[in-house]
Order: structure tokens, then sequence, then C-alpha cells
């Protein structure tokens, strides 16, 4: 009999890899059958997932009474939460200790939490405002003493974040740019978060070998300015790397304040820390096949200027 696979955000970008990749892959698919957590069943994305067979139940990441009734019967669960939905440390960490309380209550075999590094521990305290980064890694402690078997999905930056966030733009005076706030050579590993299920799936087709493992999760470390060939080539025409000195001009504050300690840790620690490439390396090892490139993303994700400067 397939083992139930309970995955909290089985609607948002993380969650519904997960759903996809295991729906597809030969063995997952018959290991596990799947349960998709949302607080409104009938959204369309959440109707989509009952067409593939997944089964749907409704919960609050804010009520902990009904995550126990969420993840019952669970063998694994892959835990998600969202910093930026309420912009508070406190509360993505409280939602998080409470799925894995939860999970553990259920008698789970898994649990799968989306972690991030440390910044303020990495740093020794000198770069303490990334509270994205250090809630999450608050709740990874948290969970290293529970009594369940445990393994860290650390996704590394979106690449669909060039979409939004970091999307390249036309200057006023017709350049084609793409302005991020590091030097040219600063690496950032990147990831098309749609890998996330490929990069977990090691995890659920053996939990013991990954057991309180973290899984390093981009395709591989770019310098800044090595992305801009590839928009040149769907952009048809030259794209100028440049450097934002200002970070976060014209962002909320907690967001600017986050990104600018953002851009001095990618310096300095390589956003994964001093171990980065060696943990990256690791876990690249571990896959079936190979994530998405940034060349395959920019190909396949256009257009990419449609944004001007004003």
């Amino acid at each position: 009999m397939s083992k139930l696979l309970t995955v909290f955000g089985a609607t948002g970008l993380q969650g519904g890899s997960v759903v996809d990749y295991v729906l597809q892959h030969p063995e997952l698919s018959k290991t596990y059958r799947l349960r998709g957590i949302t607080r409104d069943v009938s959204k369309p994305a959440a109707v989509a997932l009952k067409e593939k067979g997944v089964e749907l139940v409704k919960a609050d990441m804010d009520d902990p009474s009904s995550l126990v009734d969420a993840v019952a019967g669970s063998y694994a669960v892959f835990a998600v939460t969202n910093f930026w939905e309420k912009g508070s440390a406190e509360v993505e960490i409280r939602q998080g200790k409470a799925m894995a309380d939860a999970a553990v209550a259920a008698g789970a075999s898994l649990l799968i939490w989306s972690s991030l590094p440390h910044i303020s521990k990495i740093t020794n305290g000198r770069l303490t405002k990334v509270y994205h980064f250090d809630s999450k890694a608050e709740v990874e402690i948290y969970i290293r003493d529970l009594p369940i078997k445990s393994v860290f999905y650390m996704a590394g930056m979106y690449m669909q974040n060039f979409k939004t966030m970091f999307a390249p733009s036309i200057a006023e005076d017709g350049t084609y740019q793409l302005k991020l706030g590091w030097p040219a050579t600063t690496p950032l590993p990147l990831i098309d978060i749609g890998d996330t299920g490929l990069f977990v799936a090691p995890a659920l087709l053996d939990p013991a070998r990954y057991h309180h493992k973290r899984l390093t999760c981009a395709t591989t470390y770019y310098p800044s300015s090595s992305l801009v060939p590839a928009l040149s080539k769907a952009a048809g025409r030259e794209v100028k790397y440049v450097h934002n000195e200002s970070p976060g001009d014209g962002m909320p504050p907690a967001v600017a304040e986050a990104l600018r300690e953002v851009n001095g840790f990618m310096e300095e620690v390589k956003y994964y820390g001093p171990t980065g490439a060696e943990d990256l390396q690791w876990t690249l090892e571990q896959l079936e096949e190979k994530p998405t490139t940034w060349e395959s993303f920019v190909e396949a994700n256009g257009p990419w200027f449609d944004t001007k400067v004003t």
C-alpha cells in the first residue's frame, strides 16, 4: 500500500513542484499518494490538484489545531512557510514549529523542512536583519531535536525572481540592462524553483540516508554578469550589466533593509556560507537528473524586456 505524503503550500511554487514531480516519477508515484494542504480548497489551483488525484485538506498554519488533522496518517510531510505573507520572523517560527509538532504528533516518519542558512550565526552576529533566512533556520534548529527523521531543503535564489524584483529593464536612454545590487563577479546560486521536487526526491526515496542532511539546492553559482548573455540572446540585442549601488530603493522598508544585508552577505560568504560550494556539489551528485540551467529558464520564460525605467 502506498504511503501518504502531505505537502504544505501545495498550490505554491515549492509545494506545487513537489506534487508535480512525485506524480510523474515512476517510483515515487507508486510509493506515495498525495495530500495537499491549502487554506482555500475551492481556488482554481486547488481544483487543478484535485483533478490530478491529489487529496485536498483545508488547514491554516496560524491554527495549530487544524494542522493535527491535516497531517493525520502521513508517512512524510513537506513543510514550507511564506515569510513575506506577514513579514514577521516570529510568525514564521511559530508556524514552522506548529507544522513540525503536528507531524510528530501524527506519527509521521519523515519531515522535509524548507530552510535557509542562519546568517546571524554564520556572521557571528554581525548581520542580524536577514529575518527571512534566520527564522527558517531557527525552525530547523527546533526540528533537529524532535523524534522524527528530518531533511532540510535549502533553496537558492529563485530564477523566478528575475521576472519580478530583479527583472531586467529598458533604461530611459533605451539601454537594455540587468541592474542588480552586486558587483559583476558576485556568485549567485540560482534555482528554478520548479525543480524543488527534483531536489527533495532523494530524501523521499531514502529517508534514513538523508536524515538531518541539508540539501543545498541550486543549479550552480552564476557570476552576476554571466546572466547577461542569455538575456541578450532572448532580446536580440546587447544587454548590459549594471551594478546598483543603492539596492532596495522603492521597496518596502523591511525588504530594503534585508536586501542590503543580503548583498553584503552574498559578497562575504556567498549565500550558503563557507561550505556552500562543497555542499552544492554533494547535493547535485544525489540527483537523478540535472536541474534547469539559467539559459534554459530564460529561453522558456520570455518576454524579458517589457519594463521601461521611468
